[in-house]
């Protein structure tokens, strides 16, 4: 997931959940030296399952894309081997309504078995728990979705690009998948699944398996992924799809009207996996292709192996936001390949991705532009660390009785990528990417916590070398804070914009003379972050006559420029603020800016008149950030 660090606080689960084992693997305490080959058992607390007991080896869904009345309907088929113990199996469920369950021995002939719905959590959803005759066979669950299943959004045409058809498309990461499929909803299981998916005609159904954008768009599609996924990686849209090839392996799906713009964007693609094979070793999913979505998805990117889905504030028209494309590809390693088993552990996806996009960017773009997104983090690392708990700085950071929503936080991301630049700054890049290769080799479709990491980067580097100076490994994992001796960028890779904006905010340089007029994204970026909140609207203004920011077509630029605007009651921009805000539900810009709209009084009068309108744009996980902020409830509306 590629997403920017503001984090919203979630209310607590109530309900606290028993542990699992992680699946088909066993458990072992291995001495210091040993070969780190079993992983341990993991822990998940935002699971109801029990795959310790019953193991899942395949998921079948058979389902029908109803639009009218915005729901899913059909069943999922879960072939199963009891391992030990005689409970009943227990699915993670949320909104859905269950209608019927069956058992087969053979997965032809099935017949009802008991089958009971658990009390309900906020967060969790619902424990299903099913009667298991047999101890091998499969289990099938006859299933509607609701309005209140929180993976799925449905767009009227009116939301869309086209403005003719409408469109579905999910968002299972991190427990939602839970809400549109009865299943063992925890990283620590994974699966080979298909799909039977029925859409209206002229409607094309997509998802992170095999697509084949030939076939005709005739409302019957079948899908396959044979490599074992988590259960947030499964993915689906539909909707008016177009396909554009990049390369052999490589396109783009997206709209009619976005897809000729989005592969002229990403046309970069070949190069950077190439860049990343070379890295990091062999591309194991088949196809890399990239979806482009309705500006309502939640986030910036979404790692669903095959079909990386993307938010089209990324086309910029210049490439300059082409790294999250580069991050959701580092995840078919950092994630995809090896997973986090709990979500404590999530740094294991984010922060390994976040290190690899770098090394893919740096072979494309080069290294400056490496070394300005690499500050850039580190910039947001710090700012995001002023404001969280020191028990949130923790990179295996605890989630009892939390949204492991909470855990997408700028620690993962860039205080992980750190960890990783320092381990290479170490033990010198060479020896370095002997061990990613190893590893990623070593733990290849499996889930591993950050004991098993530690266990394997001790064995695999820490053992084998003597570094160029100690990296207390350690304090990295379980201390809050940035440790002494952290590899940082070099800091003078901003030096001509840290002095300009110097120059400008003392009144020395006119914005006309910033000689800004060629600056990168990540230029102007660095240099927006250095104006502070009560620079005042004159100064706004002034920036604005020079270089029209309040109408840059940069998402990453205007959001930014809008929350400056709002802090200096800059009123100019705030027909584009309304406009931004009722025509992408990216959670990165929106919940920070109705964050800082509800500041004031006259602030939140404004943001709730804007969400008003914009409220029926946006997916569920942005509502939710949102409503918190507002205080939004039923009436509100």
């Amino acid at each position: 997931m590629f997403e920017g660090i503001e984090s919203i606080a979630i209310p607590t689960i109530r309900t606290p959940l028993a542990a699992l084992a992680a699946l088909g693997i066993l458990s072992c305490s291995p001495g210091p030296d040993a070969v780190p080959d079993a992983v341990a058992v993991a822990e998940d607390l935002h699971s109801y399952s029990n795959p310790a007991e019953v193991e899942v080896r395949h998921l079948a869904i058979d389902l029908t894309a109803d639009f009218d009345n915005k729901e899913l309907s059909g069943w999922a088929t879960l072939e199963f081997s009891r391992l030990r113990g005689s409970r009943p199996m227990i699915l993670d469920t949320r909104a859905l309504r269950i209608e019927k369950v069956e058992v087969s021995a053979d997965g032809h002939g099935f017949h009802e078995t008991k089958f009971r719905l658990g009390e309900t959590d906020p967060i969790l959803g619902t424990p299903l728990e099913i009667e298991l005759p047999l101890s091998n066979g499969y289990v099938r669950i006859h299933y509607r979705t609701t309005s209140d299943s929180t993976a799925l959004q449905w767009l009227e045409p009116e939301q869309t690009a086209g403005k003719r058809h409408p469109f579905l498309y999910t968002q299972s990461e991190p427990i939602h998948a839970r809400s549109w499929i009865p299943l063992q909803d925890t990283p620590a299981v994974k699966v080979p699944y298909s799909a039977h998916i029925r859409t209206p005609k002229g409607l094309r159904a997509v998802m992170s398996a095999g697509n084949r954008p030939d076939l005709p768009a005739d409302g019957d599609y079948r899908f396959q992924m044979p490599n074992p996924v988590p259960s947030y990686l499964i993915a689906l849209a539909v909707g008016d799809i177009e396909f554009r090839p990049l390369s052999h392996r490589t396109g783009v799906y997206a709209e009619p009207e976005v897809v000729e713009k989005a592969a002229r964007e990403f046309e970069d693609t070949e190069k950077m996996l190439v860049a990343a094979e070379r890295l990091f070793g062999r591309y194991r999913w088949g196809r890399y292709d990239i979806l482009v979505l309705p500006p309502s998805f939640p986030f910036g990117g979404m790692e669903n192996p095959r079909l990386t889905f993307a938010t089209p504030t990324v086309l910029a028209g210049d490439k300059s936001l082409v790294s999250l494309i580069a991050h959701e590809m580092a995840h078919s390693w950092a994630g995809n390949l090896v997973t986090n088993a709990t979500w404590r552990d999530f740094w294991l996806n984010e922060g390994f991705a976040v290190y690899l996009t770098r090394r893919i960017v740096e072979q494309v773009y080069g290294r400056k532009r490496m070394e300005m997104e690499a500050l850039l983090g580190v910039q947001a690392l710090r700012e995001e660390m002023e404001r969280l708990p020191e028990s949130d700085q923790i990179l295996h950071i605890d989630l009892k009785d939390r949204d492991p929503i909470d855990a997408l936080t700028a620690i993962a991301y860039q205080k992980g990528a750190l960890l990783l630049h320092t381990l290479e700054a170490a033990y010198g890049r060479e020896r370095f990417d002997r061990y990613l290769r190893a590893y990623f080799d070593q733990f290849a479709f499996r889930s591993i916590t950050t004991a098993d990491f530690q266990q394997d980067l001790q064995y695999r580097l820490l053992n084998r070398a003597e570094p160029a100076f100690p990296v207390p490994v350690k304090q990295w994992l379980y201390e809050p804070g940035i440790p002494d001796g952290a590899w940082m960028p070099p800091p003078d890779v901003f030096a001509h914009v840290d002095k300009a904006a110097e120059a400008w905010l003392e009144g020395e340089l006119p914005a006309s003379r910033l000689d800004a007029r060629g600056w990168s994204t990540q230029e102007w970026l660095r240099f927006l972050r250095a104006i502070p909140p009560d620079a005042g609207a004159g100064k706004l203004a002034q920036l604005d006559r020079a270089y029209h920011l309040t109408q840059t077509g940069n998402a990453e630029i205007l959001g930014r420029w809008l929350k400056l605007a709002i802090q200096n009651g800059y009123e100019r921009a705030m027909p584009r603020l309304r406009w931004f805000l009722t025509t992408q539900g990216r959670r990165k810009f929106v919940a920070p800016l109705f964050e800082e709209l509800a500041k004031t009084p006259e602030g939140k009068k404004r943001a709730l008149a804007i969400y008003r309108e914009a409220r029926p744009l946006y997916h569920p996980i942005t509502r939710e950030a949102v409503d918190k902020t507002l205080g939004w409830t039923e009436s509100s509306g």
